[in-house]
């Protein structure tokens, strides 16, 4: 079965970028010369450049072109998005690790944050998120019993816990806290960093309709993730 022609563009894109063939930088061709090239409208080449930009892999400038991002991995500061859907649509590997998935009781800040009585149940997550077989974050999640009672009979090597919880705690509303920190010792061993390289945590509480549903830790080494984003107002 043929590709539709827009992907098509993007494997074009990517291989270039990923063989050396356009370096960080570089400027790529416009939609003009893309929709000549694959033999198609302007509209299916804006659709190529445009998916691209907006998972960090391009970078566009007003009147002067599209260029190829850093390579650090770019994550927008203005929505969750699954962060496997957003390896994938950089047209890098995914993969993942589950270090934990238990029950425990909840300390005074894992209950506040979850809006449970200090000493609770809570249900708990350690997972390395995986690109192109490089540690991009550690996700530590904290996840409320009551509202996700079979958290822990899912196997999050098949899914994500940002997938599974869209489909049973749909969200509505959710809260960050982005800092700069040196990571611990256990953490540089999960991220395969020294302990010398930063790191970006982003603290994350999500609500459902029917309460708070989970609060999570996501840690990212400083030299391979950024956060972005695009911000347009009204005149």
């Amino acid at each position: 079965m043929a590709i539709p022609k827009f992907a098509e563009i993007k494997q074009y894109i990517i291989s270039s970028i990923e063989s050396g063939e356009w370096e960080e930088s570089a400027r790529v061709p416009s939609e003009n010369q893309l929709a000549d090239l694959f033999t198609c409208s302007r509209m299916t080449a804006r659709r190529a450049l445009t998916e691209l930009t907006d998972s960090g892999v391009l970078e566009r400038s007003q009147g002067l072109g599209t260029f190829v991002a850093g390579r650090k991995s770019q994550s927008s500061m203005l929505a969750i998005r699954n962060i496997a859907d957003e390896i994938k649509d950089r047209g890098h590997g995914y993969s993942v690790q589950q270090w934990v998935l238990e029950q425990t009781v909840a300390s005074t800040t894992i209950a506040i944050s979850l809006g449970l009585e200090r000493g609770a149940k809570v249900f708990h997550s350690i997972l390395v998120h995986c690109e192109q077989g490089l540690p991009l974050q550690v996700e530590e999640r904290y996840v409320n019993p009551e509202l996700v009672p079979d958290y822990l009979l899912q196997d999050f090597t098949l899914q994500t816990p940002h997938e599974y919880l869209s489909q049973v705690a749909p969200l509505t509303e959710a809260h960050h806290t982005i800092e700069a920190i040196i990571a611990s010792a256990e953490l540089q061993q999960r991220l395969e960093i020294p302990a010398t390289e930063p790191c970006l945590q982003i603290l994350r509480r999500t609500w459902s309709r029917q309460g708070v549903v989970s609060f999570a830790k996501l840690v990212h080494p400083g030299s391979r993730f950024k956060l972005g984003g695009h911000l347009t107002f009204s005149k």
